[in-house]
């Protein structure tokens, strides 16, 4: 292609500006299934062609360099959203795809409102709130994707005919078969197609719509094939016992408050939502009295959600520019070079990466905290009080920024990122298989981001240090328990360990590259890779030490403390203890 389309220079300007053609009628099929997710750092060699987003970056720096492509032009042809916007992508210096993502995420946190007021349940009937969410959702998914559009339509429409069609008791394999399919050659297609994209496109989307109708297809075959008392408190609260009508259905797929990067809603939560009756089920004994006109209506209060909406909002800005102002100084793309791996000492290199990775998890804090506003500001995901009556709006939240960063294990950690998604794995794979729980869970949540390389080093490293944490746990902790101070020195050195090992096993999900990462691994000794097999081979040899009984209503108290729905049986017991509540780096 640039053979036959040479560059054109405009020395006056030293704008790089490239000739461009119309597609031909299969460029236009081959762009509809191409895919990326938003915002990810992905600059890698391949078959396909690399493309450097130079504006970008210099945008980041507040530097413009000179030479380098305007943002019209900065994104590729495999975008098909609108560009109706291109005039602010010129003038901000991001992307267009970037702005498109902006816009409609606080266009949408505009809107959500009206299903507080306009559209509130006690004045509009359940089918004009899922057709108002229905309609918006594909607007914004139109706006931001164009004709790649029709694969989120796609892929919940191929399932919907399994869930009518097939046996209850096989459907919801089918259904996961059937979703993972579709994705992964989403998935592979791109990764040929344009290797290493920043460009936004239907992945993200696509990757949530999985997780909804498998999460979906499961809940329904607990509902129709299952006793009540073979199931577990989780999927006793998840059950479907109806087939969702298609309005219903595509609704709770479409829905605009969760369409561009989730958080993954599951569907009885939804429904509570658009039914009004979230608020009535977590109402406080308190605020529940009868109504003397009909004296036979329980007036519930409801919390409002504007001030925690407004910290959400607040928060997610600040994380976008942190990001934006410090990501240059500590870019992950240095650890590719020659001299970073070669010249530097192995805890240099440790050091620079706990920075690097700790700075790129702030875009997923922007982008998962603006998503939670969203869905706050209409209504979804409130969660009851807590114990002073303070109103909670964490049902179906992502993140819990503090206590991921100051995490005191590899355990917690976990469970404060990404936990939609470490729900959604514990209900389709976690509580329903019988052996290899954790290796299970890891593989499918590596199979569900793709197939680059970089995500399985990951989630293989991830499996290794959570077996070696349960050994740590089970094993040395015990003798650290008592005196306080001791337990606090304890704490300080699991706090410190766990940031080290998160920077030492999640770089290769940002390179997503095979051979930088082993590479980096290889000149780092794989230091940390041996001495968790130590650990996993040497400590269970050790005596260990039993807890104390007055450490039991403790540790009880942490687990019903959950501000989720109720998840408590053997295997989240075990699965505390070492993969927690979510996955997916």
């Amino acid at each position: 292609y640039f053979s036959s389309h040479p560059p054109v220079y405009e020395n006056d300007t030293k704008i790089f500006v490239w000739n461009c053609t119309l597609h031909s009628a299969i460029d236009v099929v081959f762009d509809c299934c191409a895919h990326a997710h938003i915002g990810r750092d992905r600059e890698e060699g391949g078959t396909a062609r690399k493309r450097e987003h130079c504006c970008s970056r210099s945008a980041c720096s507040g530097l413009m360099a000179k030479n380098t492509p305007t943002m019209a032009t900065d994104v590729d042809d495999s975008y098909d959203g609108s560009r109706i916007f291109i005039w602010v992508s010129d003038y901000s210096g991001l992307p267009i795809d970037q702005i498109n993502f902006l816009i409609s995420q606080f266009l949408a946190l505009g809107l959500a409102p009206l299903f507080r007021t306009a559209l509130h349940p006690s004045t509009t009937n359940p089918a004009t709130r899922h057709a108002v969410g229905l309609v918006l959702g594909l607007a914004l998914g139109y706006f931001c994707f164009g004709m790649q559009a029709i694969h989120l339509g796609g892929l919940p429409a191929l399932c919907y005919i399994v869930m009518r069609t097939q046996d209850p008791h096989i459907m919801q394999r089918m259904v996961l078969g059937v979703a993972l399919l579709y994705l992964s050659c989403i998935h592979v297609h791109r990764q040929m197609y344009d290797y290493g994209s920043y460009t936004l496109d239907i992945t993200g989307p696509l990757m949530v719509i999985t997780q909804k109708v498998t999460s979906l297809a499961f809940s329904l075959h607990d509902g129709l094939t299952r006793q009540e008392d073979e199931l577990t408190a989780n999927q006793k609260y998840h059950v479907v016992k109806k087939m969702p009508t298609l309005l219903e259905y595509f609704s709770f797929m479409f829905h605009f408050q969760a369409l561009m990067c989730g958080p993954v809603v599951f569907y009885r939560d939804y429904m509570d939502f658009i039914d009004g009756t979230n608020f009535l089920k977590h109402a406080p004994s308190s605020s529940g009295k009868l109504d003397n006109n009909s004296n036979s209506r329980k007036v519930v209060f409801e919390p409002s959600p504007y001030l925690v909406v407004f910290k959400k909002v607040v928060v997610s800005v600040l994380c976008a520019l942190l990001y934006v102002k410090l990501i240059p100084s500590f870019p992950i793309q240095r650890v590719k070079e020659a001299e970073f791996v070669e010249d530097t000492t192995v805890p240099y290199k440790m050091c620079y990466l706990i920075i690097s990775t700790t700075l790129v998890r702030f875009k997923y804090y922007h982008a998962w905290l603006l998503a939670d506003a969203i869905c706050n500001a209409s209504g979804l995901g409130f969660n009851g009080f807590d114990q002073n009556g303070n109103p909670r709006w964490d049902l179906i939240s992502n993140v819990d920024v503090l206590k991921f960063e100051f995490s005191l294990s590899l355990r917690d950690s976990i469970e404060q990122w990404n936990k939609g998604t470490g729900r959604w794995l514990r209900m389709i794979v976690y509580d329903r298989v019988d052996r290899c729980h954790t290796l299970l869970t890891y593989a499918l949540s590596a199979l569900w981001h793709g197939f680059y390389p970089g995500y399985y080093l990951t989630f293989m490293s991830g499996a290794m240090f959570t077996f070696a944490s349960r050994a740590v746990r089970r094993t040395i902790r015990p003798y650290f328990l008592n005196p306080p101070w001791l337990k606090s020195l304890y704490d300080l050195a699991t706090l410190l360990t766990t940031r080290v090992v998160m920077g030492y096993i999640t770089f290769s999900f940002v390179l997503l590259g095979f051979w930088p990462s082993i590479r980096l691994y290889l000149h780092m000794y794989l230091s940390l890779h041996i001495l968790g097999l130590l650990v996993i081979v040497l400590l269970p040899l050790l005596p260990t030490r039993p807890l104390r009984a007055a450490t039991a209503p403790h540790n009880a108290a942490n687990m019903n403390g959950s501000a989720h729905p109720p998840q408590l049986n053997g295997k989240v017991a075990e699965m505390s203890n070492g993969f927690g509540g979510g996955s997916r780096g």
